[in-house]
């Protein structure tokens, strides 16, 4: 495969490729669309070198459980977590976690509850630009089942099935939330099923933790942006992801 030709055999004009000047990161990286996890996760990282920028989204390198990691973000919405994540790919990263927010589509699912996304229903207009055979793309095993593994293992509950990625924020409309819902889509997000298209595109392993963080079941929006409840689940999710990371054996540090 020549420097300006995709998996697919596609000649590019732009490909994602360190610079000159640009280190290497570890192989394991957590993504964030959310300011407070990106801060979150720093503090138990530890990360203690310089902040680096790539498309003004900052990354820092930091440790757990004796493997090195990179956090990432906040790269809020499926174009520009994509990008993100495709420079992160060249920078050496093989193991991505994306840890975000959703919201609720079944009267079940609360806000505080955990999500693991096993498919992920695209109306981003990332993907299609990624051509794989899965229409509704799905996280890598491995990795997937590492998380899973490791929320059982701190004995915190949580739900998995598909969701409904948009880029589209006001546009969550009724008939949308109704017709998903009655589907068994378990939530609404920005950007799984991008990060998972790329994932398989890329050939790097990737899976997605989601907290609820809004509940539109009732075809009414009701947040819970200020719940004890929600602040809780961040933290336990920053640290699953964290140990998740950690647990992957999948390179050679």
């Amino acid at each position: 495969m020549s420097d300006n030709q995709d998996p697919d055999g596609e000649a590019v004009v732009i490909t994602p490729r360190r610079g000159r000047r640009e280190a290497s990161i570890p192989l394991r990286v957590v993504m964030t669309f959310v300011r407070q996890d990106y801060q979150d996760l720093c503090g138990l990282a530890g990360t203690p070198g310089k902040t680096r920028e790539f498309a003004d989204c900052p990354y820092r390198e930091g440790v757990w459980c004796g493997r090195p990691l990179t956090i990432v973000g906040p790269a809020p919405g499926a174009p520009y977590a994509v990008l993100v994540m495709e420079k992160l790919i060249a920078l050496g990263a093989r193991a991505i976690l994306g840890l975000g927010w959703c919201g609720s589509l079944q009267a079940d699912l609360k806000v505080g509850d955990l999500v693991v996304p096993d498919a992920a229903h695209s109306e981003e207009g990332t993907s299609p630009h990624y051509p794989v055979s899965e229409p509704n793309p799905g996280p890598d095993p491995i990795l997937s089942g590492l998380l899973s593994q490791q929320l059982h293992r701190r004995g915190y509950g949580f739900h998995t099935g598909k969701v409904w990625t948009t880029d589209a924020f006001y546009r969550e409309t009724v008939h949308k939330v109704k017709s998903y819902g009655e589907q068994g889509i378990l939530a609404v997000d920005m950007e799984m099923s991008a990060l998972f298209t790329v994932g398989q595109f890329r050939r790097v392993a990737v899976a997605g933790l989601l907290i609820v963080s809004d509940e539109l079941a009732g075809l009414t929006w009701r947040h819970g942006f200020r719940q004890a409840r929600l602040h809780q689940a961040r933290q336990q999710a920053a640290q699953v992801a964290l140990d998740t990371l950690a647990a992957w054996e999948g390179g050679h540090d």
